[in-house]
């Protein structure tokens, strides 16, 4: 089978093994991001693989041979899966292959936001240490985690990973119940999670009832020194009430890894360089070379499954 893959630059620099992904196939093409060039790339191919790129009812319905897409990651929604399964073409996804790498990056986030430590490398730099030591020391309020509440919204690999850290700093771990489900008896809803939280962590995947999940009136439910750290999907969260709420002293912080609109607009309200207590980060928790690696390599296994007539991670 003929493949390409739209845009391997999203996923590598050079750095990553592809024997597995070559040994999957007949015929590889890798190919650095072109929008332009898409239609043309997924023409004469039977399987294609993505990240990012956008796969609309239009575009596959200008590939005759392609029988299946496999995405480098677990969010589909830059693929219309509805209009590949009208055309029979099969769509599978990664799950699970950057645990460690995202919930690491969660905890270097609210690490950074609960140490302040740009603040104080700043205060170091600058001169503040040497001429006043006493007030550098005390310039930022410092918290210790242990006996306070980690609540997670999204409860799985990934939400699963994040809690097993803060277990190991002492925190009690509560879990959201989904929206338009049963509640469970271990879980708390929404609103009373966010009361309860001292970091509300958001790990859901981006769907009709996610989007905006977070907004002005979501982010008056939290403590007003709680940390909101997204590593999830940009639009789960309304940027312009997170904005105005940092600004106004109403959250104690945020850790964002995730824009609506990536790379983000100039006038991302999250761009403002004055709010305060905001670490932004371009969508890099996932990308740890072990974790890109092990993504890939998953995509062979299921490529290679779905030749033998399998079903592995199939999404449709």
């Amino acid at each position: 089978m003929k493949a390409v893959f739209l845009d391997y630059d999203t996923v590598s620099t050079g750095d990553l093994d592809t024997s597995a992904l070559r040994a999957a196939v007949d015929d590889l093409l890798l190919c650095d991001t072109d929008d332009a060039a898409t239609p043309e790339r997924i023409r004469g191919v039977e399987i294609v693989m993505t990240n990012k790129v956008d796969l609309s009812r239009e575009l596959l319905a200008c590939a005759p041979r392609l029988r299946l897409i496999a995405v480098a990651g677990t969010g589909t929604n830059n693929i219309d899966v509805a209009a590949a399964r009208d055309l029979k073409v099969a769509v599978c996804n990664v799950r699970g292959y950057c645990t460690s790498s995202v919930a690491q990056h969660v905890w270097a986030l609210i690490l950074s936001l609960t140490q302040h430590i740009s603040g104080y490398s700043r205060l170091t730099r600058d001169g503040s240490w040497t001429r006043d030591e006493t007030k550098t020391v005390l310039a930022h309020p410092i918290r210790e985690l242990s006996g306070r509440t980690f609540g997670v919204i999204g409860w799985g690999e990934l939400g699963r990973g994040a809690a097993r850290m803060a277990e190991a700093f002492g925190m009690r771990v509560i879990v959201a119940n989904r929206r338009g489900e049963n509640p469970k008896p271990d879980r708390v809803d929404l609103p009373r999670l966010l009361a309860m939280s001292d970091i509300v962590s958001l790990h859901c995947p981006l769907d009709s009832s996610t989007h905006g999940l977070i907004g002005a009136r979501e982010l008056e439910l939290m403590k007003p020194d709680a940390l909101l750290i997204n590593t999830a999907r940009g639009a789960l969260v309304d940027g312009r009430a997170l904005a105005a709420a940092l600004k106004a002293h109403r959250l104690g912080g945020a850790g964002i890894d995730v824009l609506s609109h990536e790379p983000p607009l100039e006038d991302d309200p999250l761009l403002d360089p004055a709010i305060p207590n905001l670490i932004l980060t371009p969508h890099v928790a996932w990308a740890a070379r072990e974790a890109r690696q092990r993504c890939i390599d998953e995509m062979a296994a299921n490529i290679a499954e779905f030749r033998r007539g399998g079903r592995r991670s199939r999404v449709d």
